[in-house]
């Protein structure tokens, strides 16, 4: 009798379980039990045309490429499982993509907001806006922003050194949802940030009147991301700001590092990027503005004259 994908699925988790973190693994049974197995579950042999029409189909009820190909990667990794163990056939897949024409890019803060709000945040420094100032000077994300710990800030050498995490995540096997602290995102996300006098002065007032052993808010347990979100949306709101979500403030601070002449290669360490393509990919987009500029210094550069 031939093993089902579901079949084959539940010893991969097994296998699993013991070597990613807890976090991934519920990532992985979420994305088992939402897509792949109500699609896939019944089937002995899984085709290129089925994983095709798959992609297809969760493509057009408007999942994002990156979600898709995510699943895909599940999906490859379960029937490689099975076919190392000659429990599944797999004859390996090459799938296409719908090509993405449109343009989905975090919205930036323009510089006049950026300006209000940083004034904003370093005139009234307090355990609830410090966080927001932490994102917009560091490009922390906001699941490193709220692990942030004193212990993580030298002040002596102004460096703050990202170790961890916070997150909530939905649990399949308890069907509830639960909050996590965990290392960052990859290996390279553990780094250290230097610390700008702005940002200094803000985190050093801070710390007096923190009774707390975490950066942002005022209880010993760490703050919730979400409801963090929900502080920043009305801060936003507040001081008459066009709402960004709040990755766009990572997303904000390496555009105006490179607009600063900064190199990529300091920006991607200090966003905590495996490698500079990703920096550039997902947050360096250069405004029509710095397009001109670009095209006046090349013809600087040839020395030819304005007619």
């Amino acid at each position: 009798m031939q093993n089902t994908f579901q079949e084959i699925s539940m010893r991969w988790c097994a296998a699993k379980r013991p070597i990613v973190k807890h976090s991934t693994m519920c990532a992985y049974l979420l994305t088992l039990q939402t897509h792949l197995l109500p699609y896939f579950g019944e089937k002995t042999r899984i085709t290129e045309d089925d994983v095709q029409r798959f992609v297809i189909h969760k493509l057009s009820c408007g999942l994002a490429r990156k979600t898709v190909r995510d699943m895909v990667a599940v999906l490859k990794s379960v029937a490689k499982y099975g076919k190392k163990h000659k429990m599944f056939p797999f004859d390996g897949w090459e799938i296409e993509y719908p090509t993405d024409t449109e343009m989905n890019r975090l919205p930036t803060l323009a510089i006049t907001h950026q300006r209000i709000l940083m004034r904003h945040l370093i005139e009234t420094p307090t355990a609830q806006n410090i966080g927001v100032l932490l994102a917009v000077c560091t490009g922390m994300r906001i699941g490193e922003v709220c692990a942030l710990q004193w212990k993580d800030v030298d002040f002596c050498q102004r460096i703050i050194t990202v170790r961890r995490t916070v997150g909530r995540i939905y649990n399949c096997e308890l069907k509830s949802t639960e909050k996590i602290h965990s290392s960052p995102k990859t290996r390279t996300s553990c780094r250290e940030i230097p610390i700008s006098t702005l940002l200094f002065k803000s985190l050093r007032t801070v710390r007096k009147a923190s009774a707390s052993p975490f950066v942002v808010g005022e209880s010993e347990h760490s703050k919730e991301p979400r409801s963090y979100r929900d502080y920043f949306y009305r801060l936003l709101k507040r001081l008459g700001i066009p709402q960004i979500v709040f990755h766009g403030l990572r997303h904000t601070f390496a555009t105006r590092c490179i607009e600063s002449q900064c190199d990529y290669k300091t920006v991607s360490a200090i966003l905590g990027h495996s490698n500079v393509a990703t920096t550039l990919n997902l947050y360096v987009h250069p405004n029509i503005h710095q397009k001109k500029k670009c095209i006046e210094r090349m013809n600087k550069f040839l020395g030819i004259a304005e007619q």
